[in-house]
């Protein structure tokens, strides 16, 4: 089922939580809503849910307006970010709780809730209460409650922000497997780049209750549309620079500034990814710190002007000969952003 969001705006008070968003879902489409805490995700979610009804513009599913539809008309499965389990009920009735609603046959109830709970690996949980199940196995009962009335939509909040490290990672690719094999449209919050970068065919990136920029993982990581998405992607390094000739000037570092005044002021972002450091006893920067992280080495330098920056690089680069902290280094820029300060 494909998503029409045209001109959404929804406030609280004197709060703009949401401001003039727009966007299309394609049918079978896994999207992310990705940004910051509070920057209206959660309610452009429930607005397409029918939860909260928007200030100004709409909503159509298939092209069809579905404004004036209430929540459980729009045929939508929602999971929450904390369950939202009865507790009193089993496992396998809180599975067939929304096909009870809809009047479906216990016939056909116990086979949908047998067929769920097998592909959500859940075979033989079907008599456990919620308290009796972990963190990851309550949060793929939720979706299995979400999918059993065949959903036109999945609408997931913050699916695995109350889940352990591991199992997050565990729980992220079962979902993207599931996904593939159903099918369904879906749509889900974050403010977890890792995560929506492995999940999503695409993501939208939120901020303020605006829409800074859509495209895929690859779009919005290497041609971010502004400096919020630069920055608020990827591990990236903040640079104060002046432009000199056509080119952002900071220690160095230059950079080309097309259409930038000699002598303004600007930003350098440079990804950690972006630079490549090597050991050079007249180079303009100074190794502060190396730091190991698993299968990858993390170089802490300072630039002559004053300024840090960090570069990454696999721990068997043969850009890290002879590093150490207290060295000189010499710096090449691969890719970089410039913007006016």
């Amino acid at each position: 089922m494909s998503i029409r969001v045209s001109g959404i705006r929804k406030g609280f008070g004197r709060f703009v939580a949401v401001d003039d968003v727009s966007f299309e879902v394609k049918t079978g489409e896994l999207v992310a809503l990705l940004g910051p805490s509070g920057g209206g995700k959660s309610t452009i979610l429930r607005i397409i849910a029918g939860l909260e009804v928007p200030d100004a513009g709409s909503v159509a599913f298939e092209g069809e307006p579905v404004d004036h539809l209430h929540a459980r008309e729009r045929r939508i499965g929602f999971v929450f970010q904390h369950y939202a389990l009865f507790r009193h009920m089993t496992v396998a009735e809180n599975v067939a709780f929304g096909l009870e609603m809809q009047g479906v046959s216990p016939t056909e109830r116990d086979q949908r809730v047998g067929q769920l709970l097998t592909l959500m690996g859940l075979d033989g949980l079907a008599g456990r209460l919620p308290a009796q199940l972990s963190g990851g196995q309550r949060q793929r009962v939720a979706l299995a409650r979400a999918l059993a009335p065949r959903p036109r939509l999945l609408l997931l909040d913050e699916p695995f922000a109350a889940i352990d490290a591991k199992i997050r990672q565990d729980l992220r690719q079962w979902l993207r497997r599931l996904h593939d094999e159903l099918h369904v449209t879906s749509i889900f919050v974050t403010h977890d780049q890792e995560e929506a970068f492995s999940l999503a065919d695409r993501v939208l990136l939120i901020n303020q209750g605006r829409l800074e920029q859509a495209g895929t993982p690859a779009e919005i990581m290497d041609q971010p549309a502004t400096e919020f998405v630069a920055r608020f992607v990827g591990e990236v390094n903040v640079l104060e620079a002046t432009v000199q000739g056509g080119r952002a000037v900071v220690g160095g570092i230059a950079v080309p500034a097309e259409g930038m005044a000699d002598g303004a002021p600007v930003r350098v972002l440079v990804r950690s990814y972006e630079l490549k450091l090597w050991r050079d006893d007249q180079g303009p920067l100074v190794v502060t710190r190396m730091v190991r992280l698993g299968d990858r080495v993390r170089v802490d330098a300072q630039i002559a002007a004053g300024q840090s920056l960090q570069a990454q690089f696999p721990r068997r680069s043969s850009l890290l000969k002879n590093m150490e902290p207290g060295c000189r280094a010499a710096i090449e820029v691969t890719s970089a952003r410039v913007y006016p300060r």
